[in-house]
């Protein structure tokens, strides 16, 4: 079943074309992550999607309904974002800026529900903010603020959860942390992700985008590979398995070069000359 349907999305400023033809579906349930070098339009193609842009062309429909017919508060109870924009010009506790979350259920002069503060107080603790709910939000760290912001995301209540590199200024704990808890919610995802390793271990499909287009659409496992990596983001790269969770696992390779057998760290008695990178393979040692 499909939850979200891109079809020939167009999206052009200033006459330059950003986002170029691009069609694939989200089926209903799925993690799908967005990959791509910088200014590839992976954010670009959340905030057409999250309705920040408008189409230039092409058409979006959520649940078989068309997304830019929807109203604002209809689409804030089906959608939830964690965009990477994130400041605030007001100075909001981190318990209020999480209770914005439940703003599409109320009414103008309605207050929040017994119901409304316990799913913020109980969101706040599974991001590991539940000491922070009277901290000034403008005074967090890049990380501290970025779970605020989570929570608020899932406070939603929402069946689609949209999010523009999600781990950023988190470190590594509680990045784990994070895509653990969103991976649990069994929700309908679609992510932009940088980290290959992150991608493949939480994404049940692949989104590859260069230059505004997509370039590869699949599951993870057909979609990450050496020669994807070295023609999207120009690196040298080995792709094992990892053997405690059977998920992908990405070793990035450093290429140098050689004049005659003489390399930066180490030197090949044949007298290689040239550029090439050393990886270990069952013993196998392979050159570029």
């Amino acid at each position: 079943m499909v939850k979200v349907q891109v079809k020939n999305l167009g999206f052009s400023i200033d006459k330059k074309e950003i986002l170029k033809n691009i069609s694939f579906e989200v089926p209903k349930g799925s993690f799908v992550g967005i990959i791509g070098p910088n200014g590839s339009g992976k954010s670009t193609l959340l905030k057409n999607i999250y309705r920040l842009h408008k189409p230039s062309s092409g058409s979006i429909t959520l649940d078989n309904k068309d997304l830019f017919k929807m109203k604002d508060k209809d689409c804030a109870k089906e959608i939830a974002v964690l965009a990477q924009e994130s400041n605030s010009q007001f100075d909001f506790t981190v318990e209020q800026i999480v209770k914005m979350g439940r703003y599409p259920y109320k009414s103008i002069f309605e207050d929040y529900s017994k119901g409304d503060i316990q799913m913020v107080k109980d969101m706040l603790e599974k991001v590991g903010l539940n000491n922070y709910s009277d901290r000034s939000f403008s005074n967090l760290s890049g990380g501290e603020k970025q779970r605020t912001l989570i929570a608020r995301a899932l406070v939603q209540n929402t069946d689609f959860l949209i999010l523009d590199e999600p781990t950023n200024h988190l470190d590594i704990g509680y990045q784990i942390q994070l895509m653990d808890l969103i991976k649990s919610l069994n929700i309908t995802t679609l992510s932009a992700i940088h980290d290959m390793n992150i991608a493949s271990m939480y994404c049940d499909y692949l989104i590859v985008m260069k230059d505004g287009e997509i370039k590869d659409f699949g599951k993870v496992e057909d979609v990450i590979t050496p020669q994807m990596l070295k023609e999207i983001f120009g690196v040298n790269a080995y792709v094992g398995v990892n053997p405690i969770n059977n998920k992908l696992q990405v070793s990035f390779m450093h290429t140098h070069e050689h004049i005659n057998g003489v390399g930066h760290d180490h030197i090949h008695e044949d007298g290689f000359t040239g550029e090439h990178v050393h990886y270990h393979n069952h013993d196998k040692e392979h050159s570029f």
